[in-house]
């Protein structure tokens, strides 16, 4: 045959042309991946702490607030920016993917300090200034606190997104079985990766602080937006070099499921005790199940 004399091996031009376009195909993830990530990372954390140390005195002068209300409005901040990663980190594992959670956590992040930013720089966003010699001074109207208390949730949201998916998302693009250096390359990431957040908390909390108390809220709160609108656009330049890995099914999403169904069916009387009816580990201490828990028998 005419093809089988052109190419002695047996392979068409089709398979070959495929084999050549795989070959040249370059691998994702690596070493080249890691700057974007980590500069997500800092860049998001040098923003967010920023804003934190003197949001209390932002409250009281240019919103009213007594101490104790000003107070509670950065527990409640803080406190859903530290629940929220957990959040983030099983709708990453189980819906949505890493890559996606950074994506969309660095833009809510981004758009919830551009809210705060033009609170300080509209006027009309925040209440009149407090006249302290006639008082009483008169507070935020509904409309302004809510233009604020978005802003605090979508930086919170945004957080979860982005400290929930990063380090792990970092472990995946270095993760080769193949590479006998694999766990040294795993090893110095987390180093660079704890030290880089570690030193943008630092200047968080100092340079960002300073700006604020010698330069205004205005410039304050802006260099924030420019520090995350840096780490968004950072994390997505290298999109086309990450390795993005499908979420899979999470033990979270499993453990519900039983205690869901286990409540479903708790009028139901207990399964018999035969040792063929349980399942146990080869091994195990106990055959038969204890009597903690045993509701979940009826899963």
């Amino acid at each position: 045959m005419e093809g089988s004399s052109d190419n002695p091996n047996g392979k068409t031009e089709e398979s070959s042309l495929q084999e050549h376009q795989l070959s040249s195909r370059k691998p994702k993830g690596g070493l080249i991946t890691m700057p974007f990530i980590i500069a997500n990372e800092a860049f998001e954390k040098v923003a967010s702490y920023g804003l934190l140390p003197n949001m209390i005195l932002y409250l009281i002068k240019s919103y009213n607030m007594s101490i104790a209300k000003g107070a509670n409005v950065i527990f409640l901040w803080s406190a859903a920016t530290n629940f929220t990663p957990m959040v983030g980190a099983f709708l990453a594992d189980s819906y949505l993917g890493r890559f996606l959670i950074i994506g969309l956590g660095s833009i809510c992040s981004l758009l919830g300090m551009i809210m705060l930013w033009l609170t300080a720089m509209i006027s009309g966003a925040r209440p009149p200034p407090c006249n302290y010699l006639a008082p009483p001074c008169k507070s935020a109207s509904p409309t302004q606190y809510l233009m604020l208390y978005s802003s605090f949730t979508l930086m919170s949201i945004g957080a979860g997104g982005v400290r929930a998916g990063s380090l792990a998302f970092g472990a995946n693009q270095l993760d080769n079985k193949m590479n006998p250096r694999n766990e040294i390359i795993l090893e110095r990431f987390f180093n660079w990766y704890y030290a880089s957040a570690a030193v943008a908390v630092l200047i968080a909390l100092t340079a960002i602080v300073y700006i604020q108390e010698h330069l205004g809220w205005k410039i304050g709160f802006g260099v924030p937006v420019i520090l995350m609108f840096l780490s968004a656009l950072l994390f997505f330049l290298a999109s086309g070099l990450y390795v993005k890995k499908k979420p899979t099914r999470s033990l979270f999403t499993s453990f519900a499921q039983v205690i869901v169904v286990a409540f479903k069916n708790r009028h139901l009387a207990y399964p018999n005790h035969s040792l063929k009816s349980y399942h146990y580990m080869k091994g195990s201490d106990y055959q038969v199940p204890t009597k903690n828990l045993r509701f979940l028998n009826k899963a």
